[in-house]
Order: structure tokens, then sequence, then C-alpha cells
């Protein structure tokens, strides 16, 4: 799938910033409607009458907790380390850095952000696994997104077969939006987080895609 034009990409970044700024000021309970819509939704996904015992069976809920381990900053960076690697012997270490540096400007936008906003964690229902920090945005949702699209982008770039770069950046997209929802359904973010994480790690990417499109990073694959 070739790569939107730059203005397409510029636009969708400012689109995700504002949105994500428009969340961040209203995700933080200044707005009764989106903080009802923060709740309903924690709750709705608990048993009734239980708020400590998330939907579903036993083993649904260590499943979700195998799926939010995915957007750890352990295995995500384990994962571009992995490709970069893979980048780097196909011949294109400047798509190798590139991977690296996104991963770590990632990193760094969350703290930045969390910081920013200060926003507690949910206290309505139970953590359903131990988590530090503050909530807003997601730090999973953040960085699973702006690091497994970049992955998906650049382990698709180059290729021939459309089906295989539709391939990877769909699996990268949907690894992201099962870490952001397996955030929620743990008790561990807000709805608000999780979505302003998607908005602005996509944002990053795309920024960051722009930037590596301009230093000619994409290069093509070795079986491109």
């Amino acid at each position: 799938m070739p790569a939107p034009r730059p203005s397409s990409r510029l636009l969708l970044a400012a689109l995700a910033l504002l949105l994500g700024a428009w969340l961040a000021t209203t995700g933080g309970g200044t707005t009764a409607g989106i903080d009802r819509l923060d709740r309903s939704i924690l709750l709705a996904l608990r048993a009734p009458g239980d708020a400590a015992d998330p939907l579903g069976p036993s083993w649904l809920e260590q499943a979700v907790r195998d799926v939010t381990a995915l957007g750890s900053v352990t295995l995500l960076a384990t994962m571009t380390l992995a490709v970069s690697l893979y980048l780097a012997l196909a011949g294109r270490p400047r798509a190798a850095l590139y991977a690296l540096l996104v991963f770590a400007g990632s990193g760094i936008l969350v703290q930045l952000l969390k910081h920013a906003f200060s926003r507690a964690r949910p206290d309505i229902v139970p953590h359903a696994m131990q988590v530090l920090g503050w909530s807003f945005p997601s730090g999973h949702s953040l960085m699973s997104t702006a690091t497994l699209l970049t992955l998906g982008a650049l382990l698709g770039a180059g290729r021939e077969r459309r089906a295989l770069r539709l391939y990877f950046l769909g699996l990268g997209a949907t690894l992201a939006f099962a870490v952001g929802a397996s955030r929620v359904y743990l008790g561990v973010h807000w709805p608000t987080d999780v979505v302003a994480g998607w908005l602005a790690g996509g944002a990053w990417a795309a920024l960051c895609w722009r930037a590596g499109v301009w230093l000619g990073v994409e290069g093509r694959s070795a079986d491109g």
C-alpha cells in the first residue's frame, strides 16, 4: 500500500493532536458528560453487583493480562530491537535507527504528557493488575500504537504485494487496539486515557513517518 501523501499524513497528525488535546481537557473530569461515559464503560465491563469481577470467565481475564503485556516497555523494546536488527542486516541501517528513535521518542512523549495532566487512575473499580504512575494518557496505548504502526510500516515498505503491506500495517494496528482495550477491561485506565493514547501515538507515528520519508529511511525490503 503506497504511503499517504505528505499533506495527508500531516493533516492526520494535526487532527489527532487536536482531538488528543480536547480529550486531555475534558477527560480529567471537567466535563460531566465525558466523566459519566468513562465511569459507565468501566462499570459495564464488571459483573453486575461485583465491581471487583471483570466480565467473563477467569481464563479471559488472564488472557487479557497477556494481551496487555504486549504494550509493556519491555516487550515493545524487545520487538523494536528485533526488527531493527533485521533491518540493519537487510541493508537498511537508517530504517533500523529510525525505529529505535520512534520507540524512544514515544516513551519520552508519554512521560511528558502524564506529568502535564497528572490524572489519577480509576478509583471506581479495583485494578485487576498492579499499576504505577499517572493515568492520562495510557502509556501502553500510546507507545504500542506509535511503535507497532512504525514497525509494520517499515516491514511492509518496498514490498511489491499490496496484501503484505496491508498485513504488516494491519497487524500493528490490531495489536495496538487490543492493548488499549485491555487497559480498560482491567480497570487500570479510563477509556478516554486509552483513546488519547491511540490518537497521540498515531500522531507521533505519522509525524515521524513524514520525517522518515524526508530523510530517506523507508528504503526497499530485501525481498521487495
